[in-house]
């Protein structure tokens, strides 16, 4: 059976843990978009507690495929984004040692959110040193693969394979330990220790 995921934006670590413990898995380019989810947000660990980063999109029809996304640029979004994603963690351990690699990302412009969205998981998955093959669906695919699509969602509890293991966080002693934030937050705060709060 297959393992079956959504494509989104910085996936939290719930989404990583999947990734890093299975050797093949299916991204569902297919399926609609759907609003307050991980597609077009990742969740930090600002200053004043959880931050949403939201990739702004094109008008869309009730039923737009992900992979007919299109990014709204006439929003100044990436530097929104890079800004406050340097001000969570620019303290952090091990920022500094992955801007470069990330910083790219908030200059290049993207029209895909498809696109955009797999490329900076590609590298993330690289300075992870997570190995796993990923695979565009050519179609939508049912529920009887292993289906992490709406399990994997910000109003819903981490699945199994996260099992809440606290780390140092840059703002913990402000507003306590934030569980299965996006990747960034544990990537910058543990560097190449990372991998091993992934199973």
């Amino acid at each position: 059976m297959s393992i079956i995921l959504s494509p989104v934006y910085l996936g939290n670590i719930d989404y990583y843990s999947v990734l890093n413990q299975n050797d093949e898995v299916e991204i569902d380019v297919n399926e609609h978009f759907e609003k307050q989810t991980f597609r077009n947000r990742a969740v930090i660990h600002g200053a004043n507690g959880a931050l949403n980063l939201i990739v702004p999109l094109v008008k869309r029809g009730i039923r737009t495929k992900m992979k007919d996304l299109k990014i709204d640029n006439s929003q100044r979004w990436q530097n929104l984004h890079w800004r406050s994603i340097e001000s969570a963690y620019r303290s952090s351990p091990y920022f500094e040692f992955y801007e470069d690699d990330l910083k790219p990302f908030y200059t290049k412009e993207y029209t895909s959110l498809i696109q955009f969205n797999k490329e900076i998981q590609d590298v993330v998955l690289e300075l992870l040193g997570i190995d796993v093959e990923l695979q565009n669906t050519e179609s939508y695919q049912k529920v009887e693969n292993i289906d992490y699509r709406k399990q994997i969602h910000p109003k819903k509890s981490p699945t199994d394979f996260f099992e809440n293991q606290k780390y140092t966080q840059v703002f913990s002693d402000r507003n306590g330990f934030l569980t299965n934030l996006s990747i960034l937050d544990l990537l910058f705060n543990e560097g190449p220790n990372a991998i091993n709060f992934l199973g």
